[in-house]
């Protein structure tokens, strides 16, 4: 038992010196601030891009005769 918890704890402090997690979780917070950019810009202007497929949709349409 005595080995498990020695093997834990060089396991623990490896984990405590690594800095790949602070690297994924900086990762994360930029693709989180990337996502939250898109979706307030999908917000702001989704009429706009609706009304241009729209636009675009009828457009094809005559053109093709449907």
């Amino acid at each position: 038992m005595k080995g498990m918890t020695n093997y834990l704890a060089a396991k623990l402090a490896k984990f405590r010196k690594s800095e790949d997690g602070v690297t994924a979780i900086e990762y994360g917070l930029i693709a989180g601030a990337i996502a939250v950019a898109i979706i307030a810009t999908l917000l702001i202007l989704g009429d706009d891009i609706n009304s241009l497929f729209e636009t675009t949709s009828d457009a094809l349409g005559e053109a093709t005769g449907d």
